[in-house]
């Protein structure tokens, strides 16, 4: 075990202002505000950094726009730091700074860092379900929420030129697992030390909806339960703020409830809960792309309007050999 999760994401931002409003109605806990820059601390111990797009700290490079322009991935420990700072070193600077972060580029130009995280547990506890014959809650009403409040930061999204390629450098030098693969579309992988269905999504930069050249694209928070997704849902559009193309709905890779809002940040922010957890013994999974889009959507895009074709594999290499 080494990569247990995303420790710190940086985003260069236009409106520092307004983008730090949005984060604060999207109810990520403010830890502190100065002219330079806004600090969310989530319960689980990761840090969102907010700075102005021309900021010295903020990377330039491949990836244009705003939005997440470097993320610090969390190591387990100082030997497993230490192990991969070596590696990564080996063919690629990398610059150790006194935030205790190395940070170098991967293969395809994407600015990221490794630092020795201490990734807290989070315990939710989602109420019980109810259906004819199975009665989980008896005389009790399931618990009201006024509004979202994400705990975790669970994965980050960027769209590549190659994302086959782009996952060779994570896999090999950083040991992410592939999770899923949505054909022509991306792919889905998690860190090693990580149960989460992904950590990180790459997917093709010039695909319809995509910015057609390497960009950051969402990053995913974690809330309770489908309550706690529409309740938030509602509160930004209180707020005045819109959701992003797919909206809200469960995907049926992954298996998670998701919510889409567009961020003057950058990209998306997503809400998300109830996603697949897993281990080494998962076996990935090659999808058609829009079978594995959704299972269903609170309103279709053009689309999923037409029957979806049940079209899912296991890769045969992942599989047990037959006895």
């Amino acid at each position: 075990m080494a990569i247990v999760g995303i420790d710190t994401v940086l985003y260069g931002v236009e409106d520092l202002d307004l983008s730090t409003r949005f984060f604060e109605d999207f109810g990520l806990p403010l830890l502190s505000r100065s002219a330079e820059e806004s600090v969310f601390r989530l319960d689980e111990g990761s840090t969102v950094l907010l700075r102005p797009y021309g900021h010295p700290s903020v990377p330039k490079g491949t990836y244009q726009g705003y939005g997440v322009k470097e993320t610090i991935w969390g190591v387990d420990s100082q030997e497993s730091f230490d192990r991969l700072v070596r590696d990564i070193g080996s063919d690629r600077e990398v610059t150790v700074g006194p935030d205790g972060a190395a940070r170098f580029r991967t293969d395809c130009d994407l600015p990221v860092g490794l630092r020795v995280f201490n990734r807290k547990k989070v315990v939710y506890a989602p109420d019980p379900l109810n259906a004819p014959g199975h009665v989980g809650r008896l005389n009790q009403h399931r618990k009201w929420k006024r509004r979202a409040r994400p705990k975790t930061l669970n994965h980050v999204v960027f769209a590549v030129e190659d994302y086959w390629k782009s996952f060779a450098f994570f896999r090999d030098r950083l040991k992410f697992r592939l999770s899923d693969h949505q054909k022509q579309v991306g792919i889905y992988s998690r860190c090693d030390g990580a149960n989460d269905h992904h950590n990180m999504f790459l997917a093709d930069c010039k695909l319809p909806g995509m910015p057609g050249h390497p960009a950051f694209h969402h990053c995913n928070f974690g809330v309770e339960d489908i309550d706690e997704v529409m309740v938030g849902s509602n509160y930004m559009t209180r707020q005045g703020w819109k959701h992003g193309f797919l909206g809200t709905g469960r995907h049926r890779i992954a298996s998670a409830l998701f919510c889409y809002l567009l961020c003057p940040a950058g990209g998306e922010a997503e809400y998300g809960a109830d996603s697949d957890y897993l281990d080494d013994n998962w076996i990935p999974r090659e999808w058609e792309f829009r079978f594995g889009t959704a299972t269903w959507m609170h309103s279709m895009p053009h689309f999923m309007q037409e029957e979806v074709p049940w079209d899912v594999e296991f890769y045969k290499e992942f599989l047990p050999p037959r006895k």
